[in-house]
C-alpha cells in the first residue's frame, strides 16, 4: 500500500479546475418550489464595514451564496424556507427570519473570545479552547511594526516570558531570545525554533543572526510554547522554549496581488556625550596635562554615521480554488547601517502550495523557501574605539578633502577605506507534508524536509603605504545541511460527550556543517582589490596563512506520542511524551526520556456559572521534564593534537628534529547525558464583558538539572587537564509569575479602541554547585584584558556581576576598595555578587486607536532590577587618558577629588542600571476607501502609514543603549550585560504603501 502511495506522489498528475457553480439534480418527486428571491448586505456591527465573502444558506436546505465586495448578496429560497444561517470567520454564526422578507441587512459580531481561535501546537493545532499548557499566539496584524531583519523582533515586547535583546544596532546582527529565562551555564539558552514544522539548528552559516533568512511579510502567525505540558513532545530540544512559525498560505475562492513598499530613515539615537573640541582644550589643561591642539574641530562619532536608508519592496500572489491553493512572495529588503560602510542586503522569494485529491482523503502540502543575503561590515568594535577617543582638535580631511593620515592617531575614515568584511549567505528550506486519510479519524502524514546554506566571507585589509600596511585577505566558506523525515499518525474520534485524539510519530533529523579558510598576504598597492584577485598575493607561508577548517555531524533520532481528551467540552487533559536519541551523548546515555501532563478546568462551561460575568474561565495546570542538546559536538569523545614542539614529543637525536607527537586535549567521558529541566506551571485564562476584556495569569517554576560543564581534572596525572561533565546536584531555578491582559472596544460609530500589555516578575537562581565561583565576562582595554566581569555563584542569578566593591577615594586621590575577607589586601578573594544583568521585571503595554480610514498603534517595553557592566567607560573615560590628550566623557571628571594617576581596574564603579522604558514603535496609518475613489474594480485595499521605531528611550544608563549584551564569553561559559564598544542603536521613521489587487 506504501509503494502505491509513493508512486501516486511521484507520478500521479492533476487538474487545477475553476471554480464554478453547479446545478443541484433533485430526484423526482423532491422538487422544490422557489419562493422569492432575498437579497441583502452582510456587514460587521462594530465597524460597518462591508463583509466580504460571508457564506449565506437557508436553513435546512442546500442553497447557499457569498457575500460580494460591497457585502451584498442575493440567494433564491424555497417557499418553506423561515431563515437565512450567515457565518464568517472570526464572528459568531447568525440565524436570520425572512418569514415575509425579501430584503435584510445583518450586522455580524465577532467572536466574544478568540476561544476558537486554532492555534499551532507541535505537530498539529488545536483550538484555543481545548490547549492546556502555557502558550501565546501573535498574529501579523500584532506584529511590532518598522524596520525588521528577524522574525524575533516581531514579538519583542509582545509576549509575556518571552525576553528579546538585540546585543547591537548593527543591521542583521545577532538577537538574544529566552524563554522563561535562562538555564544553562555553558548550554545556549535559544529556544527551538520551527519553520512550518521544519525544526532550524540555531547555526548560523557565516555569521549574524540565524533567521535573517525569513522575510517578516511571509509570516502569519508566531506561537511560542513556553511551559514543558506545551513543549515536552520536542523532547531534548524543549528546554529553552519552542517557537513555531507560520508562513502564509492562500485561500480558495479569491486570487490576490499584494504589493507593498517602504522608505525609512535612520540616525543615531544617543551619541555618547564625549567632548567638543573647545570644551576639549579647556578639560585636558584642568586635569594637569600637555593640550596636543592640531586647531581643528571634529565631531568623530558624526563623522563614522550617517543618515541610512532602508528600502523594502514586496510583491506577493495568493489564491486558488476548491482542490489547490497557493501562496508566492518576493521580497528585497535594502538596509544600510548608521555606521559607514555598513549595508545588508536581503533577496528573499517563497512559494507555499496545499493541493487535495481523492475527495480530499489525501492532501499534500508544499513550502520553499529561498534567500540570499549579503552583509557588509566595517571593523565595528576599531571605528567606534577611536571616535569617541580622538583627539577632537584634529582635522577628519586633509586639505584636499581626503581622510587624513596621521602617524599617532588613527582616523576611522582611512580605515573604512583600507578594511571590509562582506559575507554572502544563500539559504534554501523547503518541507513536502502529505498527508492520507486511511479510515475516518485517522491520518498519516509524512514531513521530509530540508534546510541548506552555504555562505562565503571576505575579510580584507587593503595594502596602503601611510599608514604602512602590507594587505591581507582572509576567505572562510562554511556549509551548513539540515535533513528531516517524520512519519506520524493522528486518529480524532468522539463518543457522546468524550472526545479523543491521539499522535504517535518517529522522527530523524541529521545536521552536518563543514568550514574551510585560506589567506594570504602581502599585496602590492594596486587598484585591484585582493577579493577579486587573491592571486595577487606574495606571501603564503605555513606559519601565517596555514589553511584550516572542520566538519561536524549530528544525529537525531526521536519516538514521540500525545493523547488528547475532554470531557463534555469542560474537563481537558494532555499527555506528551517523547525519546530522543542524539550522537551528541555518551555511549551510556544515547537516549533520553520526556515525559509531560497538562489538564484543563473550563469554569466558564458549567451549568452553574451561567449567567456569571465571566465570558471564560479557564484553569490550568502542567508539569514536564524536557532536555537541552545546545553544546558542542563529539565533547564525549577523546579529542587528540598532533604538534612537532617540546611539549609533546622529543627528538630522536640530539641535533635532530622533533618528529610529530600525539597528546589528549580532551579526555573522553561516555556517561555525558542530557541537561533537563522540570518544570510546573499553574495558570488561568478569563474573559469579562462579552469577551471584550481577557487575559491570562501564569505561575511556573523551571529547575534545570544535570548542567553541562568543561571542567579541569582533579587527578594531576591524568594526560588532559579538562574533561566535560555533568554537575548532578548543581540547579538553576528560574521563578516567576507572568500576567497578560487585552481590552478591546467598539463603538459601532466607525471607532475602535485597543489597549493591553503584560508583565513578567523573574527570579533566577544557582543553585548546589559544588564550585565557588565560575567566572566568565572577560573585559577589554588596557590594564583589563585578564579581569573577568561575571561569576556563577551559589544563591545568585546567572547573570550576576562578581566584582570588587569601589568605595571611592583615599587622601591621595586613589580608589579604594571594601576588604571583604578582612586580610588586609585587596585581591580577586574579595570580589562581591553586585547585581544581575537579568531582568526581574519585564513589562509592555500597547494602545491602538482606529476612526474610519485613520488608525494609530504604539507599543511600549521596558525591564527593570538588572545592571549592565559598562566596560567602554571603564576603558576609555578615565582622568589619566584626558589628561594625554585622548577624548573622553564628563564621567571622566565626576569626581574631583581623584587623581590624574589613579588606575581604573574592573569594579563596580562601572556598573550601572540597566533599567529602560522604550517607545518601540508608533504607527500612523489611512486606509483609503478603494470605492469612493471609483478604483475598488482594481485595487480592493489602498493604504499609507508612517512608523516611528525607536523614538525614545527613558532610562538612567549613558551608554548608548541600555539594550545590550556583548558576547564576552570565557571557555564557553555564557556572559550577560556587558558593553564593550557596541554598535549603536538608530532611531527610524518609515514611509509605507500597500496595496492589493
Amino acid at each position: 500500500m506504501m509503494q502505491s502511495f509513493f508512486a501516486l506522489l511521484v507520478c500521479g498528475q492533476c487538474s487545477i479546475l475553476p471554480a464554478s457553480a453547479h446545478a443541484r439534480i433533485t430526484p423526482p418527486g423532491n422538487e422544490v418550489s422557489f419562493r422569492q428571491t432575498v437579497k441583502g448586505t452582510i456587514k460587521d456591527a462594530a465597524s460597518g464595514k462591508p463583509l466580504s465573502g460571508a457564506t449565506i444558506g437557508v436553513k435546512g436546505a442546500s442553497q447557499t451564496t457569498s457575500s460580494d465586495d460591497n457585502g451584498a448578496f442575493t440567494i433564491n429560497v424555497p417557499d418553506n424556507a423561515t431563515a437565512l444561517m450567515v457565518s464568517y470567520v472570526g464572528y459568531v454564526t447568525q440565524e436570520v427570519p425572512i418569514a415575509g422578507k425579501t430584503t435584510v441587512d445583518v450586522m455580524m459580531q465577532t467572536l466574544s473570545t478568540d476561544l476558537n481561535q486554532v492555534v499551532v501546537v507541535g505537530y498539529g493545532t488545536q483550538s484555543r479552547k481545548d490547549v492546556t499548557g502555557a502558550t501565546k499566539t501573535l498574529k501579523s496584524a500584532e506584529f511590532n511594526k518598522g524596520i525588521i531583519n528577524a522574525p524575533q523582533e516581531l514579538l519583542q515586547g509582545k509576549m509575556a516570558g518571552v525576553n528579546v535583546t538585540s546585543a547591537s544596532g548593527e543591521p542583521g546582527g545577532m538577537l538574544g531570545i529566552t524563554v522563561r529565562g535562562p538555564g544553562g551555564v555553558r548550554t545556549s539558552n535559544t529556544p527551538l525554533f520551527v519553520v512550518d514544522g521544519l525544526p532550524l539548528d540555531n547555526s548560523s552559516t557565516g555569521g549574524g543572526d540565524p533567521l535573517n533568512f525569513l522575510n517578516p511579510q511571509d509570516i502569519e502567525s508566531i506561537d511560542v510554547l513556553k511551559d514543558a505540558s506545551a513543549t515536552a513532545i520536542y523532547g531534548a530540544r524543549g528546554a529553552n522554549g519552542v517557537i513555531l512559525i507560520t508562513t502564509r498560505k492562500g485561500k480558495a475562492g479569491a486570487s490576490t496581488l499584494g504589493f507593498s513598499a517602504g522608505i525609512g530613515f535612520s540616525t543615531i539615537a544617543r551619541a555618547l556625550p564625549v567632548y567638543s573640541a573647545s570644551e576639549f582644550r579647556k578639560q585636558v589643561v584642568n586635569v594637569g596635562g600637555i593640550l596636543d591642539d592640531q586647531g581643528g574641530d571634529t565631531d568623530w562619532q558624526k563623522e563614522i554615521t550617517r543618515t541610512a536608508v532602508t528600502q523594502n519592496y514586496n510583491l506577493n500572489l495568493s489564491g486558488g480554488a476548491d482542490k489547490l491553493t497557493y501562496y508566492a512572495s518576493f521580497g528585497m529588503q535594502k538596509q544600510q547601517g548608521i555606521l559607514k560602510n555598513n549595508d545588508m542586503n536581503r533577496y528573499s522569494g517563497r512559494f507555499n502550495a496545499t493541493q487535495k485529491f481523492w475527495d480530499d482523503a489525501l492532501i499534500i502540502e508544499a513550502n520553499l523557501g529561498v534567500a540570499n543575503t549579503k552583509n557588509e561590515r566595517p571593523p565595528i568594535g576599531g571605528m567606534i574605539g577611536d571616535a569617541i577617543a580622538n583627539n577632537p582638535t584634529y582635522p577628519a580631511y586633509d586639505a584636499n578633502g581626503n581622510p587624513a593620515k596621521y602617524q599617532n592617531l588613527s582616523n576611522p575614515l582611512v580605515t573604512l577605506e583600507l578594511e571590509d568584511d562582506i559575507t554572502t549567505i544563500n539559504r534554501v528550506t523547503g518541507n513536502i507534508s502529505p498527508s492520507l486519510r486511511i479510515i475516518k479519524g485517522l491520518v498519516y502524514k509524512l514531513n521530509f524536509g530540508i534546510d541548506n546554506s552555504t555562505s562565503t566571507r571576505d575579510i580584507v585589509s587593503r595594502p596602503n603605504a601611510v599608514p604602512l600596511r602590507d594587505g591581507r585577505l582572509e576567505t572562510w566558506n562554511t556549509y551548513n545541511r539540515n535533513t528531516l523525515i517524520e512519519n506520524y499518525l493522528t486518529y480524532n474520534f468522539d463518543k457522546g460527550a468524550h472526545t479523543f485524539s491521539a499522535l504517535a510519530g518517529y522522527s530523524y533529523q541529521k545536521f552536518f556543517q563543514q568550514g574551510r579558510n585560506t589567506s594570504i598576504n602581502k599585496f602590492p598597492i594596486t587598484p585591484i582589490d585582493p577579493i577579486y584577485n587573491p592571486g595577487l598575493g606574495q606571501e603564503l607561508t605555513l606559519a601565517a596563512n596555514r589553511p584550516g577548517g572542520f566538519a561536524l555531524e549530528n544525529e537525531l533520532q526521536s519516538f514521540f506520542g500525545r493523547l488528547n481528551y475532554a470531557y463534555d467540552d469542560r474537563y481537558l487533559l494532555t499527555v506528551n511524551f517523547r525519546a530522543d536519541g542524539s550522537t551528541k551523548f555518551g555511549e551510556n546515555n544515547k537516549y533520553g526520556y520526556f515525559p509531560s501532563f497538562s489538564a484543563g478546568w473550563r469554569v466558564s462551561e458549567e451549568k452553574w456559572m451561567k449567567g456569571s460575568p465571566f465570558s471564560n474561565l479557564k484553569l490550568r495546570a502542567g508539569w514536564g521534564i524536557t532536555g537541552n542538546q545546545e553544546i558542542p559536538s563529539k565533547i564525549t569523545q577523546a579529542l587528540y593534537n598532533t604538534t612537532l614542539s617540546a611539549g609533546s614529543s622529543y627528538p630522536l637525536y640530539p641535533t635532530g628534529p622533533y618528529p610529530g607527537g600525539t597528546a589528549f586535549v580532551r579526555l573522553a567521558n561516555p556517561d555525558i547525558q542530557w541537561e533537563t529541566s522540570n518544570q510546573t506551571n499553574v495558570g488561568i485564562d478569563f474573559g469579562f464583558m462579552g469577551g471584550a476584556l481577557t487575559g491570562s495569569i501564569d505561575a511556573f517554576s523551571k529547575t534545570t538539572g544535570n548542567m553541562l560543564v568543561k571542567v579541569n581534572v582533579a587527578d594531576p596525572i591524568q594526560p588532559s587537564n579538562e574533561v566535560w561533565t555533568n554537575v548532578k546536584d548543581a540547579k538553576v531555578i528560574n521563578r516567576g509569575l507572568e500576567a497578560d491582559l487585552e481590552y478591546n472596544y467598539k463603538s459601532g460609530r466607525n471607532l475602535n479602541f485597543n489597549v493591553g500589555g503584560n508583565i513578567t516578575l523573574l527570579k533566577n537562581e544557582l543553585k548546589n554547585s559544588p564550585y565557588s565561583v565560575i567566572t566568565t565576562g572577560s573585559a577589554s582595554g588596557s590594564g583589563l584584558t585578564s579581569a573577568t566581569i561575571n561569576g556563577y555563584v551559589n544563591g545568585e542569578s546567572l547573570g550576576t556581576f562578581y566584582l570588587r566593591e569601589w568605595t571611592g577615594f583615599d587622601k591621595d586621590g586613589l580608589s579604594t576598595y571594601r576588604d571583604t575577607d578582612g586580610d588586609g589586601t585587596i585581591s580577586d578573594k574579595d570580589r562581591i555578587a553586585a547585581g544581575t544583568a537579568l531582568p526581574t521585571v519585564m513589562y509592555s503595554f500597547h494602545a491602538s486607536v482606529a476612526y474610519k480610514g485613520f488608525d494609530l498603534l504604539a507599543n511600549f517595553n521596558g525591564v527593570g532590577g538588572n545592571k549592565i557592566y559598562d566596560n567602554t567607560a571603564n576603558a576609555n573615560f578615565y582622568k589619566l587618558r584626558l589628561s594625554k590628550s585622548v577624548n573622553t566623557t564628563p564621567e571622566a571628571i565626576k569626581y574631583a577629588e581623584e587623581s590624574v594617576n589613579n588606575a581604573a581596574p574592573v569594579s563596580t564603579r562601572y556598573l550601572k542600571d540597566g533599567a529602560y522604558l522604550r517607545l518601540n514603535n508608533v504607527t500612523l496609518g489611512y486606509n483609503f476607501n478603494t470605492r469612493a475613489l471609483g478604483i475598488s474594480k482594481y485595487a480592493s485595499m489602498l493604504r499609507l502609514s508612517v512608523t516611528g521605531q525607536n523614538l525614545f528611550v527613558i532610562t538612567k544608563y549613558n551608554g548608548y543603549d541600555p539594550e545590550v549584551n556583548t558576547d564576552r564569553t570565557v571557555e564557553g561559559v555564557n556572559s550577560y550585560g556587558v558593553d564593550w564598544l557596541s554598535y549603536p542603536k538608530a532611531k527610524s521613521i518609515i514611509f509605507n504603501l500597500n496595496v492589493s489587487f
